[in-house]
């Protein structure tokens, strides 16, 4: 996990540093300085500060949004490693603010959501994750078993098919169709063997049927 956040830290920054040096050749010398020192704070880990400048140079050029969002990514991970879960979806929720369509920000708050037990908030973000990528396989493993924590079987059931449906072998999917049927037919009222039905007793005699 944590080669996976210096390599996406990394990225992030090379990103910065790359429009930082576009921004040299614009008209706003101040938003450019400020953003340079943003980038070098996020290089030093001083997630706070890069934040505090990066916001200042995006108010007064917005280009700088997704440096922005990237830092407040980078900040939200850390405070995620830390277990300060409210820090980290308040950090995710600002990047999304930032870069909407940004899938990978979805799936790191849902995971805290998950983490959290928050499940009507990552069952939000996952659904917004499978209207952005609609054949991803995982986006609807991690909805399925959210719906049935909630014991909403049946639309556990349909993203459980769906499943099944992009990847037939998924060992996921088919321990959770079992359990589900499972579930169904433990639920299921009783039926009663044939010719145990009762019949309508017939009418007093001298009586009307009313």
């Amino acid at each position: 996990m944590k080669r996976s956040f210096a390599f996406v830290l990394i990225t992030a920054l090379a990103l910065c540093a790359s429009h930082v040096c576009q921004a040299a050749e614009k008209k706003n010398p101040e938003a450019n300085r400020l953003a340079r020192e943003g980038v070098e704070a996020a290089k030093n880990q001083d997630f706070d500060k890069a934040v505090d400048l990066l916001k200042k140079a995006s108010a007064m050029d917005h280009k700088y949004a997704d440096e922005l969002s990237a830092v407040y990514q980078q900040r939200g991970y850390g405070a995620a490693t830390d277990q300060r879960y409210g820090d980290a979806v308040n950090d995710y929720g600002e990047a999304l603010k930032l870069t909407p369509q940004n899938s990978r920000i979805y799936e790191q708050r849902a995971a805290v959501e998950m983490k959290i037990q928050d499940y009507e908030k990552a069952l939000g973000d996952y659904s917004e994750l499978i209207k952005q990528k609609p054949n991803e396989v995982r986006y609807y493993n991690y909805r399925a078993y959210i719906y049935e924590v909630k014991n909403d079987l049946k639309n556990s059931m349909t993203d459980t098919e769906k499943v099944l449906k992009l990847d037939p072998n998924n060992q996921d999917a088919k321990a959770r169709k079992q359990r589900i049927e499972q579930k169904i037919a433990e639920n299921q009222p009783l039926t009663p063997p044939p010719g145990t039905t009762p019949k309508p007793s017939p009418s007093p005699k001298g009586k009307k049927k009313p």
